[in-house]
């Protein structure tokens, strides 16, 4: 398999399917493309990437394009890895968890770009503090309901944490305590604990 990845200290979008493939313990090859330069979508047309941006997945003569649609993949390609739920109300749950933060929170992406180099803090919008206080609603509500097994939205680590760990180093960026917006516990704990899974850890020691 080979993924082809934006850099890590920018690429949120990168970042998903790379934490899935390391943590289900894949071999594949990194293709990394420089971004914010003026040929960076030449240069990820150049690297077969059919839709012009990344990620982008080859496996043999399967090529899939989309954070999300790699991540399903990946999912139904290591059947064995639990990379969703077995419970079917859990699954649900935590595909309509990712699938909210694929299309959606786009005024907290607009203003908290990812930077894994950045650490300041900044005035935010009223529409950025509203996607916080969804982000901390849905953390802890999925941590009550489905995470007694382990520190992860559902206990043990899935494709939604994936999707939610780019989230978690933009409140490290830019400065949000989640305590201030309703955050008693949970949303912050588990914002630490995508922090420390040595797959986040060995992403942003290449950042």
């Amino acid at each position: 398999m080979e993924l082809l990845i934006g850099d890590k200290r920018y690429s949120s979008w990168s970042m998903r399917p790379w934490l899935v493939l390391k943590h289900v313990g894949a071999p594949f090859t990194e293709t990394l493309i420089g971004l914010r330069r003026p040929e960076t979508r030449a240069d990820i047309l150049a690297a077969g990437s059919a839709t012009g941006q990344v990620p982008f997945l080859r496996d043999g003569d399967i090529a899939i394009g989309d954070s999300l649609a790699i991540c399903e993949y990946l999912a139904e390609r290591f059947a064995d890895a639990g990379l969703w739920p077995a419970d079917i109300a859990a699954r649900a749950a935590a595909r309509a968890a990712a699938a909210e933060m694929h299309a959606g929170f786009h005024s907290l992406r607009g203003e908290c770009a990812m930077d894994l180099k950045l650490h300041e803090t900044v005035t935010l919008s009223e529409l950025t503090h509203e996607d916080i206080r969804r982000v901390v609603q849905l953390w802890s509500g999925l941590r009550e309901r489905f995470g007694a097994d382990g520190p992860f939205l559902f206990g043990g680590w899935t494709i939604a944490d994936a999707f939610y760990t780019p989230v978690a180093t933009r409140f490290r960026s830019y400065g949000v305590k989640l305590s201030d917006f309703g955050d008693r516990g949970p949303a912050g704990a588990y914002a630490e604990a995508l922090l420390e899974t040595p797959e986040f850890k060995a992403w942003e020691a290449g950042a």
